[in-house]
């Protein structure tokens, strides 16, 4: 029998490989990519065409000795790695390093593993496709070039160990501005009128106003008038209207509606992705195509069918809008559509099931609606208030799958029901509000709205994403954050049985959660980057790259051309910077002058984060540096809330002859005594604390650490039996241990103790053995 050996990337599809290939067939993982670019140099050779200079990390070099050694052996090497890019480039690596031999190495690629996609690209194997290779050393050569050169510009002229990236900083650009835009929005305030009418059964119809007035006098003389007036259903409209359904998922989609209906972050969902793919659950994941292959679109017919009838299926195929969508054939789907469900983590099952029902909904039915507007003419008055309402005729696909909206919660309800009406009838006033309502600035960017705007723009690709949006947040560019809304009145004119009440309500604005947020490193770098560099901070750019990769990806351009064009224009940038030298420090904001001591106060990013500082170098006395709070922003920060910075630390007194001090670090204000720190909490004020209110604290906090601590052992004092907020544990040596429930930890002697801290490293220990064997299988 012939000896076969399969390569794939990752352990998980390996084993679902193997279940579908019989006897003779052997299936090994590269684990990933088995050589890539050095990782702490450069690795480029500029000077013979961007050659890059690829190395095995130690930690692959025990894989590529097995793959070769299996290699050997085989008759025949299926290399079998994903079919875009990065795993043509993966293949094309492991070909090269393995030193295959061409007539006995085939390349295959499915989009879904699953049995007949296994045997049929077995039946049809192709070569390595050279194209896609260079289309991804070219992203990964361009990519070092841009990180390599331009970080340490960075770490001269702001602060060290900071780094930039192509895709990376354009998007931290997006964010930034769209932070400005919210800082510099005004908002105006307008009266929106809502009126509630009864018909002659007591039926009630909500309506609105067709127009909004400016000021309050406006709104108070149109309830003047409606005092007077008489209301009749002047014109009724009813309109049969259709919904189709969304295409089925691409990349970009799928990350969008899991963050908005499953909470899930880009790079979470991606994970759960992978797994489902590698267990052969769904097609390929990294996608931007919105394609259905014919058996998809069959099985999806009958699935269709037997849970819902004939009448609910309508077959589509969806042609794929997005430029340049050259990674995969195929959209996200399940690979058998009869699965409804399946095992795995609540989290994979969630996914799944979004997947399912997308993919449903896209074959069925239209939904049609019933959509009726009802418009209320009022007698001494021109404008007019207008009521709708929508009823459901048939459900469609509605019945599976609704899509969602970054703006949902702003969506005006019309599925409610207008009560029967007729034409000419009067209807009766039962309340007329004008209330206050003020314009929105634009929403900061969520995980998902910025994958939206990226894939808009034609920034990246969908594989690139995900670690897009992981990276600006390692880099401490941008946090994800929620802003706690302020309080804000608002004005409301009420007419209820002919008289007009005034009265002044509350609303919270401006709350929001898990949205992206620059920090002050994240700005100021964006805003050199823009000064020096504006050619790799322009949208058009970035989408022109990705333009050429194409290309190179389709055979069109050669991959050298392209980077030798960019770096020509690049690299005099670079040289450039470096030589300029700027009067202030990048980032550095003058606030003015400190009245106590005559000196300049400025903000700037120092060596550990944003700083204030009073003084400069020039001066004979070395400045003053204080710490940015949390609430503070290099932009919007006053000389007043800086020069209160430097108001602590300050001193209380003395508690039995040693000194208590209020200062603040990052974390917020503290108090300190004897080595000890206190937290400071927010609904006291450091400036006002007394010296009897830091002794209540620190009272407090002994009072709380004496019930933590259940056991101390004198003959080691590294060991302790505490409290915690899962019950009690045994903490030694900066590790802690759970003290099985049957144990009464009070009566634990310090034999005991080691006994269960043996047990339960041994547990550790064979869990490790077992995950590593898994591995290695």
């Amino acid at each position: 029998m012939q000896n076969n050996l399969v390569i794939v990337e990752s352990p998980a599809k390996a084993k679902t490989i193997e279940k579908f290939l019989g006897a003779g067939y052997k299936v090994m993982s590269s684990y990933g990519h088995i050589r890539d670019l050095k990782q702490k140099a450069f690795s480029i050779d500029i000077n013979d065409h961007f050659k890059p200079i690829y190395v095995i990390p130690d930690d692959k070099k025990k894989v590529v000795a097995e793959l070769k050694s299996e290699a050997k052996k085989a008759d025949m090497v299926w290399l079998a790695s994903d079919e875009d890019r990065e795993g043509e480039a993966i293949s094309w690596h492991l070909y090269e390093v393995l030193k295959l031999n061409p007539e006995k190495t085939r390349r295959i690629v499915f989009h879904e593993i699953t049995k007949s996609a296994i045997l049929k690209a077995i039946e049809h194997p192709r070569n390595i496709d050279i194209n896609l290779v260079n289309a991804q050393q070219a992203r990964r050569v361009l990519d070092r070039i841009v990180g390599f050169e331009l970080s340490p510009v960075l770490w001269r002229k702001i602060k060290p160990a900071l780094s930039a990236g192509r895709v990376q900083s354009v998007a931290v650009r997006l964010i930034v501005e769209r932070e400005r835009e919210i800082h510099a929005f005004v908002s105006e305030a307008s009266y929106k009128v809502i009126a509630v009418f009864q018909n002659a059964e007591g039926a009630e119809i909500r309506a609105t106003l067709n127009q909004r007035f400016k000021t309050k006098d406006e709104a108070r003389a149109f309830l003047e008038k409606c005092k007077e007036a008489k209301f009749s259903i002047e014109d009724i409209v009813t309109r049969p209207v259709k919904k189709s359904p969304a295409p089925p998922f691409t990349t970009s989609t799928l990350q969008q509606e899991a963050a908005r209906k499953l909470g899930y972050t880009v790079a979470q969902t991606m994970r759960l992705a992978q797994r489902l793919y590698e267990s052969g659950l769904i097609t390929y994941m990294r996608t931007d195509s919105v394609n259905l292959s014919e058996l998809a679109l069959g099985t999806s017919r009958e699935t269709v069918i037997s849970l819902m009838g004939e009448k609910y299926v309508h077959t589509r195929q969806y042609a794929t809008k997005t430029k340049g969508a050259q990674e995969a054939h195929e959209a996200i789907r399940p690979t058998y559509m009869q699965n409804e469900t399946i095992d795995g983590t609540s989290q994979e099952q969630r996914l799944y099931e979004l997947i399912w029902k997308r993919t449903l909904a896209s074959q069925m039915a239209d939904a049609e609606l019933l959509k009726t507007t009802a418009t209320i003419s009022i007698s001494n008055n021109n404008d007019k208030f207008v009521a709708t309402g929508e009823t459901v005729e048939f459900d469609g696909f509605l019945r599976v799958y609704k899509e969602s909206y970054d703006d949902d919660n702003e969506q005006e309800d019309e599925s409610r029901l207008l009560p029967a009406l007729k034409k000419g009838q009067e209807v009766a006033q039962k309340e007329i509000s004008a209330v206050e309502r003020f314009t929105q600035p634009p929403a900061r960017y969520t995980e998902a709205s910025l994958v939206r705007k990226l894939e808009e723009l034609g920034i990246g690709r969908p594989s690139t994403y995900a670690p897009t949006i992981s990276t600006i947040q390692q880099r401490g560019y941008v946090e994800k954050g929620s802003k706690e809304g302020v309080r804000r009145p608002y004005q409301v004119l009420s007419l209820v049985k002919n008289s007009i009440r005034e009265t002044s309500q509350t609303e919270t604005t401006g709350s929001e959660k898990s949205k992206l947020i620059p920090t002050d490193v994240g700005c100021v770098v964006n805003d050199f980057l823009l000064q020096y560099f504006p050619q790799i901070m322009d949208y058009n750019f970035t989408a022109k790259v990705e333009k050429e990769f194409d290309e190179v990806a389709e055979g069109e351009k050669p991959w050298t051309d392209m980077l030798d064009t960019f770096y020509t224009k690049f690299h005099p940038y670079v040289e450039n910077t470096l030589a300029t030298k700027s009067e202030h420090k990048v980032g550095e904001r003058i606030l003015g002058t400190d009245p106590a001591s005559g000196k300049q106060v400025s903000v700037k990013i120092g060596k550990f984060g944003p700083v204030a500082q009073i003084g400069t170098s020039e001066d004979e006395e070395k400045p003053r540096f204080a710490q940015l709070n949390k609430e503070h922003s290099l932009e919007t920060i006053t000389l007043e809330e800086a020069l209160d910075l430097f108001k602590l630390p300050r001193s209380l007194g003395e508690i039995e002859g040693k000194e208590v001090t209020v200062g603040v670090g990052r974390f917020g204000p503290y108090i300190r005594y004897d080595n000890k720190y206190v937290s400071i909490p927010k609904t006291m004020d450091p400036m006002g604390i007394t010296l009897e209110d830091a002794q209540e604290l620190l009272k407090e906090k002994q009072e709380a650490e004496a019930k933590r601590v259940i056991k101390t052992f004198d003959e080691n004092p590294d060991l302790q039996i505490l409290n915690g907020r899962y019950g009690p544990y045994i903490s030694y040596q900066k590790k802690n241990y759970k003290i099985p429930e049957n144990i009464d930890p009070a009566y634990l002697s310090i034999e005991s103790c080691f006994k269960v801290i043996e047990l339960q490293n041994q547990k550790a220990e064979n869990r490790k053995a077992k995950s590593a064997k898994a591995k290695k299988k």
